[in-house]
């Protein structure tokens, strides 16, 4: 029997949530499929027909994807609207599918445990190009057709969003359509369509969702594979500009938030201080699709933490975003929660310190992390890399961060490296060496158990970025040279790791690439391939068989560089940073000048209108 004929039998969710009980057994992990945590949503009982039930599918375990904010963050939406029930899914482990499978059940959500086939609409958070084929897994799983051509009346809508959103044509032909931008200004017109168009034909339905902004649906669009690139022609007007949320202090934020079950990555309440970065480094595509800055009041933050704090129980808060440190109003905030905080114990935490010594000072402060270490990035060993590639930060303000470590207390360091940046010369390898012996000889003077830590991954180009015109260094390369920085190392108190090559080169292939990868991602998935992020589920043979067989060269993806004016197959997506910009950028790093931060330095013409930037807005009201 298969999973669709086995949804076709389904009636009542409640009676199969209840048959998968006796499965937990028989798998590792099994918090990871019951669901019922406090602060989770049942909106199913006593429900009207009318509403619209929607399943969030995180394509990923359930540990990763509860440590995501956005995720959340959509769950509580969708659920304050009225006519809207929103349920969750996420990614089942190899033991769960194959238990799964055996017994003929499908995937169901955790709420009320509803297979994803008999939701209205499934929606996919896409984080990380080595998802692609757990996407497949939960639609199979869940009774769906893989492809948007072959599903029918009665199946799902497949939307999906995130960052890997902004660069779709490899999932196209799996996703019915793409929500560009942020999620709170997005979610609710979208939902509204689904809820208006209930009844209507399939290809209707798509054509009302095609005329909302930030909605891109692939199968009104055909690409052209010509000697300037992919051409992408629709019958909706190109390009889609993704979607803003402008105002943070009005933006949904929840009131709450689902406690897990079990341990996750970061088990804490997250309150994001503000979105977006103006730093401008070139190789971080966050920093450019995320831009502009949009920051969050003090009270705004604070009244957010107490309520969560009140609501959830976690013994922890951390401030939340993609450099928190450079949160203008982040002193306030501090003064104000550490006060409150001290006396029920509960922790204050900076996910993301920069690295100089204020940082420190600031971690220092809040007393939460003393007896463990901390963690900083470089990126480059030798500071014209560092100019390459627009870091911000020189020799004096990493040596002063390391003896402001020292002096704190702390004892041990992590730091982040890059290794095949646009540029690099074995001189910059070196001053990767030189750093981590500067690093352990400062933390050595004061403490004998002095421990450096390293993490070295490969640099990726990715689309929206200065580099993504750039080719990736082949992985056998990436290898030799991550070997030739642990081999030289000569200590045993640094330690050294680094990211597979072989899973950086695959997901390098996919975060630019087009439309004809959909054929390679499923037929690597039903040669087996599943959670491919992780190490240890890594099939890199089984990616080039499908390579192979589809007819693909997977370098011409990775390690080929671009000119100019060539067509990408992201173009038709505007993330509100200009091409000109980026290749502006991309000139600049070749001469190793930098770039200030335009909240500082002045605008720097990214390509935003003042009515999109809080910082021009300003400007043009003075």
């Amino acid at each position: 029997m298969t999973i669709l004929e086995v949804n076709k039998k389904v009636e009542r969710p409640f009676e199969l949530k209840s048959t998968l009980w006796p499965l937990l057994a028989t798998v590792k992990h099994p918090s990871r499929y019951i669901g019922q945590e406090w602060g989770s949503i049942d909106k199913i009982s006593g429900t009207e027909n009318s509403a619209v039930r929607i399943c969030l599918a995180f394509p990923d375990t359930y540990e990763v994807g509860m440590s995501f904010l956005g995720f959340q963050i959509l769950y509580a939406l969708a659920n304050s609207l009225g006519g809207v029930v929103a349920e969750r899914a996420y990614c089942p482990w190899g033991d769960m599918e194959m238990s799964l499978r055996s017994e003929g059940l499908p995937l169901v959500s955790l709420e009320s445990g509803t297979p994803l086939g008999k939701f209205d609409a499934v929606g996919f958070t896409l984080q990380y190009e080595l998802t692609a084929t757990n996407i497949l897994t939960m639609l199979d799983l869940g009774g769906i057709p893989i492809r948007s051509e072959d599903r029918r009346e009665g199946d799902p809508l497949v939307m999906a969003g995130g960052p890997g959103g902004l660069a779709p044509e490899p999932l196209a032909p799996f996703i019915d359509f793409f929500c560009l931008g942020d999620g709170e200004e997005l979610l609710p017109s979208v939902l509204k369509v689904m809820a208006e168009t209930r009844g209507c034909h399939r290809g209707e339905r798509l054509s009302c969702l095609a005329g909302l902004p930030g909605v891109y649906v692939p199968a009104f669009s055909t690409c052209e594979f010509t000697d300037r690139g992919v051409e992408i022609k629709s019958r909706q007007q190109l390009p889609i500009k993704r979607q803003i949320v402008l105002d943070m202090d009005t933006a949904f934020a929840p009131s709450s938030l689902i406690v897990p079950d079990t341990g996750i990555i970061h088990d804490r309440v997250p309150v994001e201080v503000f979105r977006g970065c103006s730093r401008g480094c070139r190789f971080c595509q966050a920093g450019m699709i995320y831009r502009p800055v949009r920051e969050r009041s003090p009270g705004k933050v604070i009244d957010i933490a107490r309520d969560l704090l009140k609501k959830t129980g976690w013994e922890e808060v951390g401030l939340v975003s993609l450099s928190s440190c450079d949160y203008t109003g982040l002193v306030p905030v501090l003064e104000t929660l550490s006060r409150e905080l001290r006396a029920p114990g509960i922790k204050l935490s900076l996910p993301s310190l920069r690295m100089d010594a204020s940082s420190v000072e600031l971690a220092a402060s809040l007393e939460t992390v003393k007896r463990g270490g901390l963690t900083f990035a470089p990126e480059a060993g030798s500071q014209h890399l560092r100019d390459v590639i627009n870091k911000g930060i020189d020799e004096e303000d990493i040596r002063t961060t390391l003896e402001a470590l020292s002096e704190h207390g702390w004892d041990r360091v992590k730091l982040y490296f890059m290794v095949g940046l646009p540029t690099e010369t074995e001189t910059d390898l070196q001053g990767i060496l030189d750093i981590c012996r500067e690093a352990f000889g400062i933390l050595r003077k004061r403490h004998r158990r002095a421990e450096v830590s390293v993490s070295v991954n490969g640099f990726i180009p990715k689309p929206h970025t200065p580099f993504q015109w750039e080719p990736q260094l082949p992985f056998l390369e990436t290898e030799s040279r991550c070997r030739w920085l642990k081999g030289k190392l000569g200590n045993p108190r640094i330690s050294m790791n680094y990211h597979d090559p072989r899973q950086g080169y695959v997901e390098g292939v996919f975060a630019r690439g087009d439309r004809r990868l959909a054929d390679v991602i499923e037929r690597a998935w039903r040669n087996g391939c599943r959670f491919d992020g992780w190490t240890e589920t890594f099939r890199f043979d089984t990616w080039m068989q499908a390579f192979e067989s589809e007819g693909l060269d997977p370098a011409d993806y990775a390690n080929r560089s671009r000119q100019e004016h060539e067509s990408f197959p992201w173009d038709h997506i505007d993330t509100g940073v200009s091409r000109d910009f980026l290749w502006r950028e991309r000139g600049k790093a070749f001469s190793a000048a930098t770039t200030p931060d335009c909240r500082t330095g002045g605008c720097q013409s990214c390509g935003f209108l003042s009515s999109e930037c809080p910082r021009l807005d300003g400007e043009a009201n003075r």
